[in-house]
């Protein structure tokens, strides 16, 4: 499920934007999002995992509210250490918990 940014204007290459398919997604969903990220607004965020719970997938969201677009980007000024390795701690154990590591 493409959820990266915020949704946009249907196009060729974006015909959908996530709360279209949050109904027809076949693996569990973790979505890790910077609070300060001007990117992807709170409502959008919200949106996206109302449809996901609201649909009846698994789906687990984590906001980290000083956190940019970026924030796990080690090579960017954007980057924020506590955000990245909790965000990395809990990705290693979504895939754990859902058979894939």
């Amino acid at each position: 499920m493409r959820g990266y940014g915020s949704d946009r204007k249907p196009s060729e290459l974006t015909p959908k934007n996530p709360l279209d398919i949050a109904a027809d997604v076949k693996c569990p969903v973790l979505a890790l999002h910077g609070g300060a990220d001007q990117s992807i607004p709170q409502e959008t965020i919200e949106k996206r995992q109302a449809a996901c719970k609201g649909a009846g997938k698994t789906c687990e969201f984590a906001v980290y509210p000083d956190a940019p677009h970026g924030f796990n980007a080690d090579y960017r000024p954007s980057y924020r250490a506590d955000a990245a390795k909790d965000g990395w701690t809990r990705m290693l154990a979504w895939f754990k918990d859902h058979g894939v590591a």
